[in-house]
């Protein structure tokens, strides 16, 4: 197969969609890579690099997508580049279309067939191909919060960890999945107060053993929420429900009865946010204040972390990446935890969860590998 690296346009988005070594694995395979001249520099990969390993280098994004059967990225297509995906060509990158409705329509007009990233699953229930972003993204959630918290960012002026004698910050984890965990590890490695409020009671026991009593664990209610983020300096916005938008866990009203110069920092902003005065924002510029409180708010933020980023990313993706190489469509047909990936295929929305905030009908596998 063909398979196409185009450089990465989101503002400051530094991966790469396939490394030096990924490239490297597909050669060896018996594919060809075509990369977009420079895609690795945010990396430290050299378009030379890319050529030792067997690679061809093209002078633009427009000549590696008409030349390749599937184009592996990292964050989803921007609008110039969904004018040159086409029918029966593979998409596999992040999508976040729950709350993307140009981007659903571009990719449903293009009649490509995407599979995202964030939806594909493993034999444990888990999301292989999320998980190693959300791990990067929880940990840097504290250290954006850590500056976001300094006076002349417009935060409280505290110190996460405190000194001796003088109280650390209070730190609110809302989700304790993946993000939530690497988050807390971070914050309550600084020396910060961290609860992290979660609605599995399980999971509330796996992080209780996890942090060995480091760590404040609650059930999330409503009542709960409101006790924790109105005493918090930091709240870190964790949710996750696979694929479709995240669900608003603090309102507008809340805001006016938190810390002034607190700080949100919303990881699930990829999905729309969990916080309703949320809106994506970049490395360029990364936070605002409503009614006082910092938000943080950067939908990519693992891209700050390119090199560390990109390698993790492949290392999860490049199993899948090579079994669609391989053997194209059918292996989403094959494999339940890849067609768990598949959004959109020949014009037709196929993820539930996806349809449903979009308020557009899904069509089930069977019905598009018709």
């Amino acid at each position: 197969m063909q398979v196409g690296v185009p450089k990465e346009i989101k503002t400051h988005e530094y991966r790469v969609g396939l490394t030096p070594g990924a490239v490297r694995e597909y050669v060896a395979a018996g594919h060809s890579v075509s990369v977009e001249a420079n895609a690795g520099a945010g990396i430290g990969a050299t378009d030379e690099n890319y050529r030792k390993v067997g690679a061809t280098i093209l002078e633009s994004a427009r000549d590696v997508f008409a030349s390749s059967d599937m184009i592996v990225k990292v964050k989803e297509p921007q609008p110039s580049e969904w004018a040159l995906l086409r029918e029966n060509q593979i998409l596999f990158t992040y999508l976040h279309l729950a709350p993307d409705p140009e981007q659903a329509k571009g990719l449903l007009k293009s009649g490509c067939t995407a599979i995202a990233y964030e939806t594909v699953t493993d034999g444990h229930g888990g999301l292989p191909l999320l998980a190693p972003m959300s791990e990067v993204a929880g940990r840097l959630a504290i250290e954006a919060a850590g500056a976001a918290l300094r006076r002349y960012a417009g935060g409280r002026g505290l110190l996460m960890g405190g000194v001796p004698g003088v109280q650390p910050a209070r730190v609110v984890v809302l989700g304790g999945g993946v993000v939530g965990t690497h988050a807390a590890r971070m914050a309550a490695g600084l020396g910060a107060e961290v609860t992290i409020l979660d609605r599995s009671i399980p999971r509330l026991r796996e992080l209780d053993e996890l942090f060995e009593g480091r760590v404040r664990t609650r059930y999330s209610t409503i009542e709960a929420i409101e006790n924790e983020i109105f005493a918090a300096d930091v709240v870190i916005g964790a949710v996750l429900v696979p694929g479709a938008s995240a669900p608003k866990l603090v309102n507008r009203g809340m805001l006016s009865s938190m810390r002034k110069g607190a700080v949100i920092v919303d990881v699930a902003i990829d999905q729309g946010g969990c916080f309703e005065t949320s809106r994506p924002t970049t490395h360029a510029d990364p936070t605002y204040e409503v009614d006082g409180v910092i938000h943080y708010c950067v939908a990519n933020m693992p891209g700050a972390v390119p090199l560390t980023s990109s390698q993790a990313l492949n290392n999860a993706t490049l199993p899948f990446g090579l079994a669609l190489a391989n053997e194209g469509f059918a292996a989403v047909l094959e494999d339940p935890h890849l067609r768990a990936g598949l959004n959109v295929h020949r014009g037709r929305l196929t993820y539930q969860a996806v349809a449903e905030s979009l308020g557009l009908p899904c069509s089930p596998i069977e019905q598009v590998a018709a």
